[in-house]
């Protein structure tokens, strides 16, 4: 018998019970031990509860039973969890968490610990919720180097995204309709300025390139100024809107890494990952192309990740997983404006033909886009790829002859 405990009773940790209590028989086989969840910490009172013997608000009783050798963290956010995590693993406790932005802000040091002290420090579910990401690339591609990873990492901005698209939904209607079906939340700053996904490919550059990357040390641009016209632009141009993340390995040693808005082309395999649904697109050098698809999030489907992530840990008690990576630097990352993109600009002049002929002098070769309905004044094209810093300042040209900068996408080459 391996007793565990939960910390937190939200929507994952209620998953995360049920879960482990309604495939009991199953689990046990499979971990070749019987689980029991001996405590489940809340704040809360949860009268009436099946589990109301098992609530406890307090963290040292954990903490201070040695029976309990596997803790889940399903609290979310950076306090407490990050002291508690640290508590348990410096007590000879292995955990599991789904916790994206504990992993993503201080994976190095709690995993530095579980090393220390041969624990396990496991998070599958941090990434990719229900779809299996962490173990494949640290196990199933770990033959391959990683050549770059691009993902849709957020439900919630997929979502609006393709009611935009599909349903010609301003981006206000649509960010309502999913907070009405509950796939944002009331505050959704954090899926819709990026910072969700931000932490996510963290995540995985940190994991697929051995070196701790930090949420700060990524450019992160959300999808709160794309609008309809930007849609539609896409679409004349011959391809979607979509929020990736993305992180390269270049051939100096340091990474690119970046979170925007990006115009992906229709044949690209992340174009028709619509809804909440994620896509995460891993390039090996030996295997190509491999691309992981389902629900990002989700009650179940990440309580699921939670548990394999529990009979891996049962497991792997005398042999500890090896699971990895080191601190990083300031240096390690590559500044974002060195990056070569070629960039969809949407802008605004009084004589569009005259600001044209402006933009090709200051440009060189673009490509002009029309949609139908544009208005008065409207102008957008394509610039030939070089490096953003070498797009800013010649946007920055134009501007001074006229022409009003509206919005500028990346083009994805995915």
């Amino acid at each position: 018998m391996v007793e565990i405990a939960v910390m937190g009773y939200g929507v994952v940790g209620s998953g995360v019970v049920d879960v482990l209590t309604k495939h009991t028989d199953n689990i046990a086989k499979r971990a070749k031990e019987q689980i029991d969840i001996k405590y489940i910490l809340d704040l809360r009172d949860f009268p009436g509860s099946p589990f109301e013997s098992k609530f406890t608000k307090s963290f040292d009783k954990i903490l201070n039973d040695p029976e309990v050798k596997i803790v889940v963290e399903v609290m979310g956010g950076l306090n407490p969890a990050f002291d508690y995590v640290k508590r348990c693993l410096e007590s000879g406790k292995s955990v599991v968490t789904s916790n994206k932005e504990l992993v993503a802000a201080k994976g190095a040091e709690l995993l530095k610990i579980a090393q220390k002290n041969n624990l396990n420090f496991l998070f599958e579910a941090s990434v990719g919720g229900g779809i299996p990401i962490i173990r494949p690339i640290n196990q199933c591609l770990a033959a391959n180097d990683v050549v770059e990873i691009a993902g849709i990492l957020n439900g919630t901005t997929n979502f609006i995204l393709t009611k935009m698209i599909t349903e010609k939904m301003s981006f206000d209607d649509a960010l309502a309709l999913a907070q009405k079906l509950g796939y944002a939340e009331r505050n959704p700053a954090a899926d819709i300025e990026g910072q969700d996904a931000c932490r996510k490919i963290c995540i995985l550059a940190s994991l697929s390139y051995g070196k701790h990357v930090y949420p700060e040390q990524v450019h992160t641009e959300g999808i709160t100024k794309i609008t309809l016209a930007d849609v539609e632009y896409a679409a004349s141009w011959g391809g979607v809107v979509k929020l990736v993340g993305q992180v390269k390995m270049m051939p100096s040693g340091k990474i690119q890494i970046i979170v925007c808005p990006m115009l992906i082309p229709r044949d690209s395999q992340l174009a028709n990952v619509d809804d909440v649904f994620n896509g995460i697109l891993v390039r090996g050098d030996s295997t190509g192309d491999v691309v992981f698809y389902g629900k990002g999030a989700g009650k179940l489907p990440t309580a699921s990740a939670v548990v394999a992530d529990v009979i891996d840990c049962v497991k792997h008690f005398k042999a500890r997983k090896y699971l990895y990576w080191e601190d990083g630097s300031k240096e390690y990352v590559e500044d974002y404006r060195l990056n070569e993109v070629s960039m969809f600009v949407r802008a605004e002049a009084d004589d569009e033909e005259s600001a044209f002929k402006n933009i090709q002098k200051v440009f060189g070769k673009v490509d002009r886009i029309t949609r139908k309905n544009a208005e008065n004044r409207e102008i957008a094209f394509v610039t030939i790829k070089m490096q953003e810093k070498e797009i800013v300042e010649k946007l920055s040209e134009i501007e001074k002859m006229g022409v009003e900068v509206k919005n500028t996408i990346r083009i994805s080459e995915l």
